[in-house]
């Protein structure tokens, strides 16, 4: 409980903070690839800080391992510019939080297996809007730990977004 209220501290002064410098878009929804695919969304509470809704399905089989997951994933992310290297260009860090449904046949050992995962998620990449386009790409690395529903380390997530900005 007391990890809990901490994080929800931690995200409530990522609401506050704010810079002078606007951010090129407000919204922005489209794909994303790399460790499976899915959709994401970004929304800009204040010119510095975003949300990210990520939704991701991820499927594997190879020597009598055959499984899926599907995660859902909520961030705050907090931008920083970089517009001295290339105009439109940001760096980000963050974390969130994640819900994920896996399952699968796992050899000789298990028939079937399933599980919900509930965890934390950390991130940090880089994001560019085209000037003359309302497109954004991002890439970014999401390591992860649950903390319910097989408890570890996850360190094989991210990914490349393109989005349509409005």
């Amino acid at each position: 409980m007391k990890n809990i209220i901490l994080v929800i501290i931690s995200f409530s002064f990522l609401f506050l903070v704010n810079t002078l410098q606007a951010q090129d878009y407000n919204n922005a929804v489209g794909v994303r690839l790399a460790w499976g695919f899915g959709a994401t969304g970004k929304h800009f509470f204040s010119e510095k800080v975003a949300g990210e809704a990520i939704i991701n399905y991820w499927s594997r089989g190879r020597l009598g391992f055959r499984y899926t997951r599907t995660r859902i994933t909520a961030l705050v992310e907090l931008h920083n510019d970089l517009s001295s290297v290339t105009e439109g260009l940001k760096w980000y860090a963050g974390g969130g939080a994640f819900v994920g449904f896996w399952g699968g046949e796992f050899g000789r050992y298990f028939e079937s297996y399933a599980s919900t995962q509930i965890g934390l998620s950390g991130v940090i990449g880089a994001d560019y809007k085209f000037k003359d386009l309302p497109i954004n790409v991002s890439i970014d690395w999401t390591p992860s730990i649950a903390i319910a529903g097989g408890a570890g380390f996850f360190g094989n997530a991210g990914g490349i977004a393109v989005r349509y900005t409005f």
